[in-house]
């Protein structure tokens, strides 16, 4: 089954902005890693079938009865599959918002500490720059965790999906006579009468209206906060949304 939602999770992979600390080499933007997928986790298990008895020496096996199916269109009349979607979607794009957001404040501090380089003196400048620095790099830290929660949230949601499918395929197969499934994209032609696609697709609308996602973890604790600036302008640690 097509991995359709893991594929375009982009939200720490297109803030490719310039940033600095002062006093220190120019760096680029924080690595905005492609979200982290989910640990390569077993396959969807199939319901357990008892193997057939061996064939007879020179018997021939049964002639092919075969089905088509086409998985993606499946997928696309999948009402559980577009709402699993809709939501995953959503987590990627809250998540690529929030991150934008604290991007934007990680410039207005390292602006402020630039202001203020000539009033601090070098041990107070270093002193703020190796503060901003943690913040930044546990903030990377949480957006990652993030990142990754979404992803294992959307593999699991499939994987039940893929189950359900999986049986439902079966249980058509069995209704037709079919002992021979394929899916469309290997089949060059095929009469209409092969095609199992419509009623498997009816038939997982029944069977599987919906499917829970797993909630979003806790967002981890705060960065520590940032040291106040001097000249009286207090800096706020960036916010964890």
């Amino acid at each position: 089954m097509s991995s359709t939602l893991l594929v375009g999770g982009q939200a720490l992979a297109q803030q490719q902005q310039q940033w600095f600390v002062p006093n220190q080499p120019q760096q680029s933007a924080p690595q905005q890693q492609r979200p982290a997928q989910a640990p390569r986790q077993q396959p969807a298990q199939r319901p357990v079938q008892a193997n057939p008895a061996p064939l007879p020496p020179g018997e021939p096996p049964p002639a092919a009865v075969i089905g088509i199916v086409d998985v993606p269109e499946v997928q696309r009349n999948s009402t559980a599959f577009n709402a699993v979607r809709e939501e995953i979607e959503k987590r990627r794009q809250k998540l690529n918002d929030d991150l934008q957001r604290e991007q934007g404040r990680w410039r207005e501090e390292q602006q402020q500490l630039a202001n203020q380089r000539a009033t601090l003196s070098p041990e107070e400048l270093r002193t703020k720059e190796r503060d901003l620095q943690e913040r930044v790099t546990d903030a990377q830290r949480i957006f990652r965790d993030r990142s990754r929660n979404i992803e294992q949230a959307a593999q699991q949601s499939l994987q039940e999906i893929e189950r359900a499918l999986a049986l439902v395929i079966r249980q058509v197969s069995a209704s037709r006579k079919v002992n021979l499934v394929l899916p469309r994209p290997v089949v060059i032609f095929n009469e209409p009468a092969f095609d199992l696609t419509e009623e498997v697709s009816t038939q997982l609308n029944k069977v599987l209206k919906a499917v829970a996602v797993a909630p979003e973890e806790a967002t981890p604790a705060a960065a520590p906060a940032a040291r106040p600036a001097q000249g009286g302008q207090g800096q706020q640690a960036p916010r964890r949304n």
